[in-house]
């Protein structure tokens, strides 16, 4: 598979590492949106958020359920979590991903 999140999972592409364990990796963006700007993958491929079904959707759970640590070790005070889904939502790498967005106080509005 050509996937870059699978090469960067699998540590074939080096990243800024922020949180690993055995199903997500936590890693800087390249082109960070603010100040701290995180990328948060399942290393097991799941294409976009359409793929979330009984057989995988633990892995979403896991991956919420350690925003909290990522961000306390990032010292964020509040934070963004977004997820773009398929080409017309703004997903530009066809792996499940959310953005962990914070450093500095965010507006209401998303666009």
């Amino acid at each position: 598979m050509d996937c870059i999140f699978c090469k960067i999972a699998n540590g074939e592409i080096p990243s800024n590492k922020v949180y690993e364990d055995e199903k997500i990796l936590a890693f800087h963006d390249i082109a960070p949106q603010t100040p701290v700007h995180v990328v948060i993958i399942p290393k097991a491929h799941i294409a976009c958020a359409d793929e979330i079904d009984d057989t995988n959707c633990d892995v979403v759970a896991h991956i919420f359920s350690k925003i909290p640590l990522i961000a306390k070790e990032l010292n964020l005070d509040g934070y963004r979590i977004i997820n773009n889904c398929k080409e017309n939502g703004g997903q530009t790498v066809m792996h499940l991903h959310f953005h962990l967005l914070g450093g500095k106080k965010l507006g209401e509005k998303i666009a």
